[in-house]
């Protein structure tokens, strides 16, 4: 029985929930009163928004001129249903899973499109041979696994002369980690992961190839109009300028460019990438100088430096997802972390975000009240 104190620092923001993320540093409801709100989004003023939204996201991510951007309903999950229910079913499909978000693009395309996909999937901290993938058909996968802690390191094995489409899942990747544009014909994120913006807006970027695919095929099955990309054989272009499919929250767009305006001012993508790559850091180290918790990635190279999957290895504990739970609780009502438990059905543990908007201070003043909060669930 170990007697441990209180540490006596805490965060000064105690949000590190996967998503909705915490909101950018200097963020206040203040720097929003810039929003044209009480006006349609189709008003030249709300276009203009929409549009800035776009190209900022272009400038930031690097994003090539002949790429389009698209802004789309649902969040990440409305754009990559949107990718597979547009383009696939024209080649053979493999389907790529470690986590449960890849894994419910399976249950997509297996028994929602019924399409015979060639099914690869890893357990939960490894990750499928990307390198063993058959790229001549279209490819489905996520870059970094938001349940799971794992992440493509690279994307050097997806081969130029591809015949299939890649159509990459990066929402918990974009703004965080370097995608190599050139690999991926279609990617997808949402507002509210890296850069904390608010829910329910996805982003679609689409490839040359990916354009040409949805001019030159239809798919068998009804498109609902909310996933429509194309009319009379040609790309609707208007959504790639911010003419978007149904009506979007001009607050939220606001709130999205402030953190664009933000995520420059931290030195963009490198800035976004290196504060990411500090937070994970602290983690990694805690983890190395404490024997009863572990990366749940099994290989160092693959480990995510957004959403950092842990998990308690001490053989004193006989439940551990109720230990783990305990835990989260603990520092939750002590206004330390909140929303810091394993996703639904991840392995018991713990899940910390680490993107860019999170403050490298506040992970370290976390991680003492983390080894408390151990400790005390011991004694208990």
């Amino acid at each position: 029985m170990i007697d441990i104190s209180k540490p006596a620092a805490r965060p000064a923001n105690p949000r590190f929930s996967s998503g909705p993320c915490a909101k950018y540093p200097s963020f206040t409801l203040q720097a929003l009163e810039g929003a044209p709100l009480g006006r349609s989004h189709r008003a030249a003023v709300g276009k203009d928004k929409l549009k800035a939204a776009i190209e900022e996201t272009r400038a930031l991510l690097g994003v090539p001129a002949d790429y389009h951007i698209g802004i789309v309903p649902a969040s990440d999950t409305g754009a990559v249903e949107m990718a597979m229910w547009s383009l696939l079913g024209a080649r053979p499909a493999t389907m790529v899973a470690w986590e449960s978000f890849g894994a419910g693009w399976v249950t997509d395309v297996v028994k929602q499109l019924k399409l015979d996909a060639t099914v690869k999937t890893a357990d939960y901290g490894e990750i499928v041979d990307m390198a063993a993938l058959d790229y001549d058909t279209d490819v489905v996968f996520t870059w970094n696994g938001t349940t799971s802690g794992v992440r493509v390191t690279n994307g050097d094995m997806i081969p130029d002369t591809r015949a299939g489409l890649t159509i990459c899942d990066a929402t918990s990747a974009a703004f965080a980690m370097e995608l190599p544009w050139d690999k991926l014909d279609v990617t997808t994120f949402s507002w509210q992961k890296v850069l904390g913006g608010e829910a329910a807006h996805g982003m679609i970027i689409l490839s040359p190839r990916a354009v040409e695919r949805l001019e030159s095929y239809t798919p068998a099955w009804p498109m609902p109009k909310i996933f429509r990309l194309t009319k009379g054989g040609k790309l609707i272009e208007g959504i790639f300028r911010g003419e978007t499919i149904n009506t979007p929250s001009m607050l939220a767009v606001e709130d999205y460019l402030m953190a664009l305006e933000w995520a420059r001012s931290a030195g963009g993508l490198k800035g976004l990438i290196a504060r990411a790559d500090a937070n994970a850091q602290a983690i990694f180290d805690f983890c190395d100088a404490n024997d009863w918790i572990a990366n749940l990635a099994a290989d160092p190279a693959t480990r995510s430096n957004t959403s950092v999957c842990l998990k308690f290895t001490d053989p004193r504990i006989t439940d551990g997802a109720a230990f783990a739970k305990a835990v989260a609780k603990r520092l939750e009502a002590e206004n330390v972390a909140y929303d810091i438990g394993a996703y639904r059905d991840a392995p018991a543990g713990l899940r910390i975000w680490c993107g860019g908007t999170v403050e490298t201070t506040d992970v370290a003043a976390l991680l003492p009240w983390l080894a408390w909060a151990f400790e005390a669930e011991i004694n208990a």
